[in-house]
């Protein structure tokens, strides 16, 4: 698209085309459901904390129902003339993340909290995520938790996969909790994180994070 069809396509003052192309890609898979929003009222643009803008939750029936939380602001959101026809939005990427939830109820909002502050981490450090990666949480991925899921590794989402949007591709980044014991296979270079995520994939095909896992 070239700019002079862009600034006749969206208005300035209130579009947001690239939160647009991601809810779009979403209605692809989850139709006319409602997520659950959970949205920033003071985001790192004002001088807010959060670098996220918002993350939505689906509940997906998929291969097991588990929740599918998917971010807002890791990519070009809004009107930004200066983004047209750019190769990447942004950093290039949004987040995900798959989650049997728990028997007994609990609060999963800790997933979005998770998520915020590897968002962080992005932006402090000026480091990128891409399929493949893995890093430690230094602890429980759900603080408090009595779990072995203590680091994670990434995997382009099966599902979500990429889009490309008027300011550019947009990869989604999925995040799988992995034991200490795989991280440590991962870090001492015995196995690649590919490999690692393709006998993962035979398994559990949508990367789903279970609290119980007991490593592979």
């Amino acid at each position: 698209m070239d700019i002079e069809t862009y600034k006749r396509t969206f208005a300035a003052d209130d579009s947001a085309p690239g939160w647009e192309a991601i809810d779009t890609r979403l209605k692809e898979f989850y139709g006319d459901q409602e997520p659950r929003h959970l949205g920033t009222s003071h985001p790192y643009a004002l001088g807010g904390p959060d670098p996220l803008d918002g993350i939505s939750i689906y509940r997906s029936t998929q291969s097991e129902t588990h929740l599918h939380f998917v971010t807002y602001g890791m990519s070009e959101l809004y009107y930004a003339e200066e983004s047209v026809g750019a190769e990447y939005s942004r950093c290039g990427f949004e987040f995900s993340f798959r989650l049997i939830p728990s028997s007994n109820g609990d609060n999963e909002l800790w997933v979005a909290h998770l998520l915020q502050n590897i968002a962080r981490y992005v932006y402090s450090s000026k480091k990128w995520f891409e399929a493949y990666h893995y890093i430690p949480a230094n602890g429980p991925i759900c603080l408090g938790a009595d779990t072995e899921v203590t680091a994670l590794a990434t995997v382009l989402d099966p599902e979500l996969g990429s889009i490309e949007t008027v300011h550019g591709r947009v990869d989604f980044i999925q995040f799988m909790g992995i034991t200490q014991r795989e991280y440590d296979l991962l870090r001492a270079g015995d196995v690649k994180c590919e490999e690692f995520m393709r006998e993962e994939h035979k398994v559990n095909p949508l990367f789903l994070t279970r609290l119980n896992r007991g490593g592979s």
